[in-house]
């Protein structure tokens, strides 16, 4: 009998779809910038198969999808859940380990951002009730995870964009982006639900 996985897609902008799937399908975060980076991760390897993909983020039960391709989300949405339902009905484990070895440059900045979150980021967050986990470092994007009160809250991006943002380019100018993988809309008491997008 078939699996009912059901996805969700959540567009961010013309190159940017989350989609938020019923099964988990990572324990963290990884990152595949390339088709090349996507070798032996069965659901990264599908993914940028589908014409103008060109990174993915999976973390937990979200996939973050980045295409340049003129088709719209609506198309490629499509495309994007076959493949995800695809292979978790294959029952190969979607996504493969991480490779150990890092390179040298992510683990410096990664002890770098790491640093400015506990001595700076995370207690300046806490006083309006809320945490900031990072999760890894790939390449130079910082990987981070908001909890607390700021899962959910309308201001969380204005706190990544003009807070946290702001203050690992001043500390740490090497980083080259960073990427939110939160799900708003399951906070405990989130102010961004997926019927508001």
């Amino acid at each position: 009998m078939d699996r009912d996985i059901g996805i969700t897609a959540e567009p961010i902008d013309t190159t940017r779809c989350r989609f938020v799937v019923s099964e988990p399908l990572l324990d963290g975060a990884r990152r595949f910038a390339s088709a090349a980076a996507a070798a032996g991760s069965p659901l990264a390897e599908a993914l940028f198969a589908i014409d103008g993909v060109n990174e993915v983020l999976v973390s937990g039960g979200t996939v973050t999808v980045t295409k340049d391709g003129p088709a719209p989300w609506q198309v490629t949405g499509k495309a994007v859940g076959a493949a995800i339902r695809r292979v978790l009905a294959s029952g190969a484990a979607p996504v493969a380990d991480a490779p150990a070895a890092t390179s040298a440059d992510d683990e410096a900045l990664y002890t770098r951002v790491a640093d400015l979150f506990e001595a700076e980021i995370n207690p300046a967050v806490a006083q309006h009730g809320g945490f900031v986990d990072l999760l890894d470092v790939q390449d130079g994007i910082v990987m981070l995870r908001m909890g607390g009160g700021c899962q959910g809250c309308g201001m969380a991006d204005v706190t990544l964009r003009q807070g946290i943002e702001k203050a690992l380019r001043q500390r740490v100018p090497e980083i080259a982006g960073i990427v939110d993988v939160t799900d708003h809309s399951a906070g405990s008491n989130p102010y961004v639900t997926a019927s508001k997008k």
